[in-house]
């Protein structure tokens, strides 16, 4: 394996995580517009064709009305939330690297990368945990044109009067299920392809624009192709009614495979990597820059 460029600095993963969670959401914000005025697009009279009839027709029909202005609607919210969420992302990541080196030098294996992301979705998932089951009850409520929030904390504030701590963790052991397997994923990807892509006899810390983007981009596609199964039985059990299913993700996974198939289980495929790509892409780059900017002023750290 290539050599690791410097000491491994959890703090400097932390900061440099955060932005490139700030570079993810401002190239993939205007695919997921895309994909929510999709999802929540009204249902056509009978002999009216839809609202948009694809993807391409929805981004030409948002430019055409709302320039691109339109695309980046909104994205003050996710910014807020995703920047910290990947700050402590990046954290975990490089809290489980240094944890396994007896040496600073040491190099870290593989299995021994997945099992550092892996720890790193396990510190996410305190936070993504709540704030997935409060973006999937408000995506079914645009859906279906029943209004019973006002937004975020008015859901939030609801859901804890209804159930307290429990109504707004619901949904924490799937998020676990799909967040630590594809964390470890998405963390070995990314090494693994740097590794490959550092020409002989280089550093990984001298890889060019292109590989870094291709790599990360990479890592996106492999993290969501884990992910989407579980994804999709957590986004049904966090919107189900209260009681609907007792025995929990088991109950969702026979629902699912019993009425619509295996196939089910991979809703939005199409959608989730057309978007995977490019942002994760930006995300390990903008990880990248800062790692350098940071490791230049303050290389003890």
């Amino acid at each position: 394996m290539a050599k690791q460029p410097q000491p491994i600095s959890p703090v400097k993963n932390f900061f440099a995580g955060g932005f490139g969670g700030v570079c993810l959401v401002f190239v993939g914000h205007p695919l997921d517009t895309i994909k929510v005025r999709l999802q929540t697009q009204p249902k056509p009279q009978a002999g009216q064709p839809p609202l948009y009839s694809g993807t391409f027709d929805c981004f030409r029909q948002t430019l055409v009305r709302e320039g691109v202005r339109g695309l980046y609607k909104g994205m003050a919210a996710p910014i807020v939330g995703v920047t910290p969420m990947f700050a402590v992302c990046f954290f975990g990541f490089g809290l489980g690297k240094k944890l396994q080196q007896r040496n600073p030098d040491d190099i870290l294996t593989y299995p021994q990368l997945f099992a550092a992301g892996m720890l790193s979705g396990v510190f996410t998932t305190a936070i993504m945990a709540p704030g997935e089951r409060i973006k999937c009850l408000l995506q079914i409520q645009a859906a279906s044109g029943e209004i019973k929030y006002g937004g975020p904390m008015d859901c939030a504030k609801q859901l804890y009067r209804e159930a307290g701590i429990r109504g707004i963790y619901k949904g924490t052991v799937l998020t676990l299920m799909r967040d630590v397997p594809a964390s470890g994923m998405y963390f070995m990807t990314y090494e693994w392809l740097k590794n490959i892509l550092t020409p002989e006899g280089k550093s990984v810390s001298d890889l060019s624009v292109p590989r870094i983007l291709f790599a990360g981009g990479m890592a996106g596609i492999f993290n969501w192709a884990v992910a989407i199964p579980p994804d999709v039985l957590k986004s049904r059990f966090q919107t189900a009614a209260s009681g609907k299913y007792p025995n929990g993700f088991r109950d969702v996974l026979r629902e699912l495979i019993r009425e619509e198939g295996v196939s089910s289980l991979y809703k939005g495929f199409t959608a989730v990597m057309i978007r995977a790509f490019p942002a994760n892409a930006a995300c390990f780059l903008g990880f990248e820059v800062a790692m350098k900017f940071l490791n230049w002023i303050a290389p003890s750290l």
